[in-house]
């Protein structure tokens, strides 16, 4: 289906935050810790993630995401696995520790979408004011939404190009539509008229 296109993308390794090293289980400290998966899913999908703990060795470990704490065990060679489900669309950061050690990886970030219906607006409207505050110009990145505060980030994807924009104006007013692009916004995502959009909000 054209709304889940380029969503499972390749997976993108987050390197080790630097700590020293603390006693484990195996007897063995450990030093390092990766975390890696899709950074880009669709809201209430199953998404797993795999890391690596050096040395190697069984230890436990807690991946944290979305106010959730997953539990897992490393094999011998110091891999592990993990499945957490996306409860919503949304951005979700996420990062391993070694369990009671101060060993962990740096933070991710996953970006949850939903489909949702949008059109663009902009031509003979330039010089216009905006809902939100200033004025609308050929340049101007931003999408129009009735309800989302001013100045909320929005990360919209599009067969595989995304981009995160404010909420600048008000609308749209016709049809289902939930958000109209600007023009520049449009052009970035390579976006038609009028379609259906991967939006995180």
């Amino acid at each position: 289906m054209m709304v889940t296109a380029g969503i499972a993308g390749a997976s993108d390794a987050v390197p080790t935050t630097p700590s020293a090293p603390e006693a484990t289980a195996s007897g063995s400290p450990a030093t390092g810790i990766s975390l890696n998966g899709h950074r880009n899913v669709m809201a209430h999908q199953t998404v797993k993630f795999r890391g690596r703990v050096t040395p190697g060795g069984s230890r436990e470990v807690v991946v944290r995401i979305g106010g959730r704490r997953l539990h897992t065990h490393t094999r011998s060679d110091g891999s592990f696995r993990v499945r957490w489900h996306a409860p919503g669309s949304g951005t979700y950061g996420a990062r391993a520790t070694v369990a009671n050690t101060r060993v962990r990886s740096h933070r991710m970030t996953v970006y949850a979408f939903r489909p949702a219906e949008a059109s663009y607006y902009g031509p003979g409207l330039y010089g216009g004011g905006l809902a939100c505050g200033g004025t609308l110009s050929p340049g101007k990145l931003g999408v129009a939404n009735k309800t989302l505060p001013c100045g909320s980030k929005v990360t919209l994807r599009y067969h595989g190009k995304t981009l995160t924009v404010p909420v600048i104006d008000r609308g749209p007013y016709a049809g289902n539509r939930e958000y109209d692009l600007t023009a520049a916004t449009k052009a970035k995502l390579g976006f038609p008229s009028t379609g259906t959009v991967l939006t995180t909000r």
